[in-house]
């Protein structure tokens, strides 16, 4: 009473209770523009604001409520005032004490009162424990989310229990509360994450966590099973991009349902490949034992015992994990492996000596230098004048790394001798003993004698690795002489019209079928293995070529690869110079081989021995780009293709032009195309990335690479420019077969194309021409053409124009002969008119019709002519499509 005494005797508008009448007076009449100026008035009048704002609302409920309410208006405009009127602003004890008021209005007031609150009275500078005790009492009193709200309010969430905080706002369903409580802390995250994580467990009980928190009663806590806490937790993954690892049991999970999942596709709906299948499953379980626990159990309960205990060797797993009977099937089968891996290596060495090149040298012949002292006896040998001497180079493969490879070995052959010279180990001797210079004079003067004829496959790709090895030896390629390089002999060979084997020795071609190591497809032979293989009579064995040469010490198998590497050259060189006529190459190849290595270009890139040459180029390691001599022409009969299935159309052109074309079906695998090449000697026709594949699979020149971006036509004529294939007259559509069927009283003809490029129609008259099929050139409808007469009418369905795969068949659609009546039918549709005939038969062209409207198989189509009395009637006609071939 003595407050309201005592604000009466001050002035209107100076006492915060009269001012909230004014106030409330003018927000019940919606004057919200003269409500804004009486606030702001009315605080400029007030002695304390701060404290006028309290006294208001700690006198009035209208703000409890949700929604907009006259108590938030007052404070947000307070709130801007004193942006403008600084000086008002509380410090200090005074500051404490409207703090102190202030949390008890916060208690109970709605979330939209709290941001001006806290703003006005500075809250969050008040003592910390003070903030987090008020926020302790809201939750231990049950009000969860309100605590929540003020925590992330006053920034209170590293000083709290995240697990304690969020559990019972997940199970008021509150889940973007418990986002936006963790969402400007990672180390929350995190530990939330991990939280709901252990919840996932097998024998985690969730109503054990419910029942720590009152007033959750109504809460279902069955709504937080494993399938929704499980979307939860990958929701909080990738919203927050935490790592996986930090929820092992709900990555289990779903890793387990993706398991299950591929064993109802293979065993139970059965349309999944056991390839495709273990692929999968093997993705799926990786190195984690309890999934591969799982994997155990699923194999026992759709698979044997062998599989079983197949899939535990390949996971490695300990014998505790195994029942005791896939225990027992996997060491049966370890020990027949061991038995089958003794007997297959016995075989694979029988294999080797027998289908492989073989060293003529004893194995005592070979000598590894690693030190100058061991080098003095190569130094006299290889450089003694008239010597003969293969040369060769292996490096650790690149594996598409940038930059030039560096020499681990160079291998000199000479006559019953090879020489290994471990340069690494060679040259750190000589840096060691201020003998820089040595190794490098040494390859200096092997190279620039012309005395020493030197003999390498890809010669200069080889200088260019020794040159980045040791910089002294930079510009070698063009002081070198008296170098053989046998890849332009290789490249002779390659496009001799000639039996490479005339006159050499039998060549031992294993059939592509034939297996090798580890049951694997022998890979058609290329690059020199391919040289020697036509010229000795049996390729190289390259299965070392790929392995680690800058390790330490090399494995004999190594050194056996090096060695023939190098000798093979010697063999090719002497065979090829005593004969080289049988081989198909001229009689002074002794004279024109011996010559300076050819130099790359600069522009060109370096290509390594394990690299893959781009598919415009298809060359070998080490060579320049010649101009090719074009092959000599031959007809469509005699070339034969694979087409890639991306490349049908292209097959249907070339098969129009009389080629012998096999096309892969849609679902087919680009390597089929490398057997069926291989079996019927075709040419593969292929484009983009198949191409590296495919080239490695058959002979060199045997697979071409197409611009996919072009048109069937363009494609086709690439191909034939490229293998110099003459097309004549008589080739176009030469591999159509034309049947006659005769049916009905009439002598009507039906010509049929059985290949399936075109239905041709009957002509009236036997007598006449026989339509021979137009093909189903890319780009325009198919027809038919007589070629004995082409001036004859084509009749198409519209104005269409018939354009053929070759100029100059481009004959205009016209509606039918001049003055024939007539009308068609073609799948529902009628076309026609009247009219009549007056010439005899001999001098007037029946019309023929394209295909462009009854392509498809078994499609009716009825021919009626209105003809004078002189003509016989046209019968009905079913014209059946046959597949092409």
């Amino acid at each position: 009473m003595s407050q309201e005494g005592n604000s009466s005797d001050r002035p209107a508008g100076q006492d915060p209770l009269l001012l909230l009448k004014t106030l409330q007076l003018l927000w019940t009449k919606k004057e919200m523009k003269k409500l804004k100026e009486e606030i702001r008035r009315g605080f400029a009048g007030l002695e304390d604001p701060l404290a006028g704002l309290l006294d208001m609302l700690e006198s009035s409920s209208d703000w409890k409520g949700k929604g907009h309410s006259l108590g938030y208006y007052i404070s947000s405009e307070l709130q801007l005032w004193m942006k403008e009127h600084p000086a008002v602003q509380q410090s200090g004890t005074k500051l404490k004490k409207l703090q102190a008021r202030a949390f008890r209005i916060l208690e109970q007031c709605p979330a939209n009162l709290l941001d001006p609150l806290i703003s006005i009275y500075q809250l969050h500078t008040a003592d910390r424990n003070y903030l987090l005790g008020h926020v302790s009492h809201l939750y231990h009193r049950g009000d969860y989310k309100e605590a929540a709200i003020l925590s992330i309010k006053l920034k209170l969430q590293p000083d709290q229990d995240v697990e304690k905080m969020c559990a019972p706002l997940l199970f008021q369903d509150k889940i973007n509360l418990v986002e936006d409580y963790v969402g400007e802390h990672p180390e929350l995250q995190c530990r939330l994450i991990q939280i709901l994580d252990t919840w996932c467990e097998p024998d985690f009980n969730i109503r054990d966590v419910a029942r720590q928190y009152q007033g959750l009663s109504r809460y279902k806590p069955d709504k937080l099973n494993r399938k929704m806490l499980s979307k939860l937790i990958f929701r909080l993954l990738d919203r927050f991009n935490v790592d996986p690892a930090l929820c092992p049991n709900v990555i289990n999970q779903r890793h387990l349902r993706t398991l299950n999942y591929l064993f109802y596709k293979r065993f139970v709906e059965k349309t999944m490949t056991q390839e495709n299948w273990a692929d999968h499953v093997q993705s799926t379980v990786g190195e984690n034992r309890w999934l591969q626990g799982h994997l155990m159990e699923l194999l026992l309960r759709h698979c044997d015992l062998s599989t079983a205990a197949r899939w535990a060797q390949r996971c490695n797993l300990p014998e505790e994990m195994l029942p005791s009977e896939v225990a027992d099937e996997l060491q049966k089968l370890e020990m027949q492996e061991r038995v089958e891996e003794t007997t297959k290596e016995e075989n694979y060495k029988e294999v080797k000596k027998k289908d492989y090149y073989q060293l003529p040298i004893p194995r005592a012949n070979i000598h590894l230098l690693q030190n100058w002292d061991e080098m003095m006896q190569c130094w006299e040998k290889v450089l003694k004048p008239g010597q003969v001497v293969g040369i060769d180079m292996e490096w650790r493969p690149s594996f598409g790394m940038v930059g030039k490879p560096r020499v681990s070995l160079l291998q000199l052959a000479v006559r019953d001798e090879v020489f290994l010279l471990d340069l690494p180990r060679l040259l750190e001797q000589a840096e060691l003993k201020d003998e820089k210079e040595k190794l490098p004079h040494f390859i200096q003067m092997l190279y620039s004698n012309a005395a020493i004829t030197k003999l390498g496959y890809g010669m200069s790709g080889d200088l260019s690795s020794l040159a980045a090895t040791c910089s002294a030896l930079k510009g070698m390629d063009k002081q070198s002489q008296s170098v053989v390089d046998l890849l332009t002999i290789d490249k002779l060979l390659q496009k001799s019209s000639i039996d490479w084997k005339k006159g050499g020795l039998r060549v031992d071609v294993l059939p592509p079928e034939q297996s090798c190591e580890d049951g694997e497809l022998r890979q058609p032979e290329k690059g020199l293995s391919l040289l020697v293989q036509h010229v000795l009579g049996k390729p190289l064995d390259k299965t070392e070529q790929m392995s680690n040469w800058e390790k330490r010490p090399l494995r004999e198998e190594q050194i056996l690869y090096a060695a023939s590497d190098a000798y093979c050259l010697l063999e090719v060189y002497e065979k090829l110079c005593k004969d080289p006529e049988s081989f198909g190459l001229s009689s002074d190849l002794t004279e024109s081989l011996v010559r300076k290595p050819s130099v790359k270009p600069r522009a060109k890139k370096h290509l390594n021995k394990q690299e893959v040459p781009s598919p415009s180029g298809q060359q070998c390691k080490g060579s320049d780009r010649e101009t090719p001599r074009p092959p000599a022409p031959i007809s469509p009969k005699e070339f034969s293709v694979v087409c890639d299935n991306m490349l049908q159309g292209l097959g249907r052109y070339l098969r129009c032009l009389g080629v012998d074309v096999r096309m892969l079906e849609n679902e087919d695998d680009h390597r089929k195309a490398a057997e069926i090449a291989r079996q019927e000697g075709r040419v593969i026709l292929t484009s983009g990335l198949p191409f590296q594949t495919l080239q490695s699979q058959v002979g060199e020149g045997r697979c071409f690479s197409v611009n996919c971006s072009g048109k069937a036509k363009e494609q086709a004529l690439q191909v034939l420019r490229h293998f110099n294939v003459r097309v004549t007259l008589a080739d176009i559509f030469s591999r159509c077969q034309v049947s006659q069927q005769v049916w009905g009283h009439s002598s009507a003809q039906e010509q049929v194309c059985s290949r399936g490029c075109h239905h041709a129609f009957p002509t009236p008259d036997p007598r006449r021409p026989r339509a021979q099929c137009w093909g189903r050139a890319a780009g325009s409808p198919a027809g038919v053409k007589v070629l004995c007469e082409p001036s004859w009418p084509i009749l198409s369905r519209g104005s269409s124009v018939i354009n053929s795969a070759l100029p100059p068949f481009r004959t205009p659609a016209v509606s039918g002969p001049s003055q024939c009546g007539q009308q068609w039918e073609a799948q529902g549709r009628w076309l026609g008119g009247q009219g009549s005939w007056p010439c005899p038969w001999l001098s007037s062209a029946p019309p023929l019709c394209t295909s462009s409207c009854h392509v498809r198989a078994s499609c009716w189509v009825r021919i009626a002519a209105h003809l004078t009395q002189n003509f016989p009637p046209v019968n009905w006609l079913r014209v059946v499509a046959q597949k092409c071939f």
